[in-house]
């Protein structure tokens, strides 16, 4: 009798096993990023592809998400709106993603958010941080759309802050592309926040997209003397107006914002300038350095802030996705709106509009490198 229950016993075992080999494994969790890879920014783009495929890296070497492993989709969304809205369609409609991480750009990341809201799928920028990326016309919160980054409004104050009280500046000159969201909203909080701080704005001008010389514009700052130009631009455009800036002599320090954050951001056209940015890879804290080892190790160079709020986006994300225990869209951004998540650039929890509460780092310019300067919290 023993042996029989043993031989119906190790057949079950046997059927069992069968079952379980011809058992699917569970389907692959599809999560797209959406990043400039081309154009005048692309710097921007591969910071942030990388930085995140870094992140998710991390937990498919763990099993995954939900016991599945991580898939990811990337799309050149070009920091331009019409070809970020064909990316965000593309992956949603054709690849069935639920979850988005990017854009980078403003311009690009708003019309994206309004293809996420109307899908119901979760979408967070890693850098994008215009006001309007996460709420609606009437100021509510789009409820599947979070930023991993600070808002110009805190980013504008800052720099207005920092040139008041630390470069002691009375005058400031402003250039602005006017049909960037990014650029004209940095561009306005700073203006607004210099001078409710006392200082006076004596030259706005603005220019447009591609625009290559400044010439006309610059001799206005000449005339003026003041003594900030503030250039909320990207480090492309920047690269071009400090070097003419130069040229005719123009001593007025530049200051700008995040936007100046690559490595190919002329470094001697720029030198002696500043601008705020979200992260420092000087920062000491033992989750920034290993995060910088582990980034170098595999890319072989230092990451930017690009890199490190992709990196946070990522894990963010994944992180709201098992504490949800679901991949419902809906419940995830549920855990999102509630969470607290220590991540390189710092313990983050969203408030009402999902911003992060966090604070800014001021970055001075030399010819050698980027340095840390100062830090600033709301």
């Amino acid at each position: 009798m023993a042996k029989r229950s043993f031989a119906i016993l190790a057949v079950v075992v046997v059927l069992a096993t069968m079952v379980a080999a011809c058992r699917p494994a569970p389907q692959a969790l599809k999560i797209a990023i959406l990043a400039p890879l081309s154009g005048d920014v692309a710097t921007f783009g591969i910071s942030t592809r990388d930085g995140a495929l870094l992140a998710i890296d991390e937990w498919n070497a763990k099993g995954g998400v939900l016991g599945r492993k991580i898939e990811t989709v990337v799309e050149d969304s070009q920091c331009e709106a019409e070809p970020a809205a064909s990316a965000a369609n593309k992956v949603i409609n054709q690849d069935r993603v639920k979850f988005i991480i990017g854009e980078v750009c403003s311009k690009a990341s708003i019309p994206v958010s309004e293809i996420a809201t109307a899908n119901k799928v979760v979408q967070i920028s890693p850098t994008s941080t215009n006001p309007k990326v996460t709420v609606d016309e009437a100021g509510k919160a789009k409820p599947t759309v979070f930023r991993a980054c600070f808002i110009d409004p805190f980013q504008g104050t800052v720099a207005a802050k920092f040139a008041l009280d630390k470069l002691g500046a009375k005058t400031a000159a402003v250039f602005l592309d006017q049909g960037n969201d990014y650029v004209r909203g940095l561009a306005e909080f700073f203006r607004d926040a210099f001078e409710a701080g006392g200082g006076k704005v004596v030259v706005w001008e603005t220019y447009t997209a591609g625009d290559k010389d400044f010439s006309a514009i610059l001799t206005k700052v000449k005339d003026a003397n003041p003594d900030i130009l503030f250039l909320p631009d990207y480090y492309s455009t920047v690269n071009l107006i400090a070097a003419q800036a130069n040229q005719m002599g123009i001593k007025a320090v530049k200051l700008g914002g995040d936007g100046w954050d690559s490595p190919e951001l002329d470094r001697v056209a720029t030198a002696g300038g500043f601008f705020t940015n979200h992260y420092t890879s000087e920062d000491t804290r033992p989750v920034v350095q290993e995060f910088v080892k582990k980034y170098q190790a595999k890319y072989g160079s230092v990451p930017d802030a690009l890199a490190a709020l992709a990196y946070d986006a990522a894990n963010i994300l994944l992180m709201a996705i098992q504490q949800a225990g679901t991949d419902d869209p809906l419940k995830v951004a549920q855990a999102m709106e509630k969470g607290r998540f220590s991540v390189v650039s710092g313990d983050i929890v969203f408030d009402e509009q999902h911003n992060p509460k966090k604070c800014a780092v001021i970055l001075e310019v030399s010819p050698e490198k980027v340095s840390y300067k100062d830090t600033v919290c709301p």
